[in-house]
């Protein structure tokens, strides 16, 4: 795979899949933008992968539910590299577990309060539907680009405390995905939705069954976006691609 030339913007890139997902597009020779709220890391991360000398990389303050910051990253993308050819919406996470809340205090979906709710929607969904709406006017433009979109198999499965989430994701990988392929297809933009199972980003998801008797390591996750994004996976849009070690397919109790 080569990237050389090519730009991928990254969200939550200063750490975990959306760092990992910049760090191999830049060593493949791309130019990546990281995203991210955590300025400390996010300039940290920057300076490692530009260090390497490969694929240069720029880093962007973002709140991803703030759509002026959105675009601010959109500009900041062209304005250093002039293009935008992948965008990779890693930003997210359940909210019960992301704002820390006690299970013990709030025992129920309805217990829970509801700001903890809209921050998870806001990252999950809302995040993912601003810079689909931003960057897609520059990948018009170019006649050419990738949307990239992380599900997750809780939007299949459902989630019944954390359902921000499983709501969040659902969305993702059928509704945004097949709708923002449908629009682009006459621009020749793809929009695919990759949805991984448990992944080791967490030692918790070990405990998450699959039919593999394990869960994924970071890297197969990223090796199937790259692929998405390389010359080898052109056909493919509008899907919804399960990467779960077959939990989907596994018997409901």
């Amino acid at each position: 795979m080569d990237f050389t030339g090519k730009t991928a913007i990254s969200t939550g890139a200063a750490s975990g899949m959306g760092l990992l997902f910049a760090q191999n597009f830049a060593s493949l020779g791309g130019n990546v933008v990281l995203c991210d709220v955590n300025e400390q890391v996010l300039n940290e991360s920057v300076a490692e992968i530009n260090e390497k000398g490969q694929g240069r990389a720029i880093g962007v303050l973002c709140d991803v539910r703030d759509y002026k910051q959105v675009c601010n990253a959109r500009d900041k993308a062209v304005e250093a590299f002039g293009s935008i050819d992948v965008m990779a919406n890693f930003a997210g996470g359940t909210a019960v577990r992301m704002r820390k809340v006690d299970r013990a205090v709030y025992p129920e979906f309805p217990d829970v309060p509801i700001d903890v709710y809209d921050w998870g929607i806001d990252v999950n969904l809302k995040g993912p539907f601003y810079f689909a709406h931003a960057v897609l006017s520059q990948m018009r433009a170019q006649n050419s680009g990738l949307i990239i979109n992380i599900g997750s198999i809780t939007g299949a499965e459902g989630s019944a405390y954390g359902m921000d989430y499983s709501t969040s994701k659902a969305g993702l990988m059928y509704g945004l995905t097949k709708s923002i392929a449908q629009y682009g297809s006459k621009y020749n933009i793809r929009c695919v939705c990759v949805s991984p199972g448990p992944v080791l980003t967490r030692a918790a998801m070990a405990k998450m069954t699959t039919l593999l008797g394990r869960a994924a390591e970071p890297q197969e996750i990223i090796d199937l976006c790259l692929f998405l994004a390389s010359e080898k996976g052109q056909f493919i849009n509008g899907e919804n691609i399960m990467i779960d070690g077959g939990r989907n397919a596994m018997t409901r109790k």
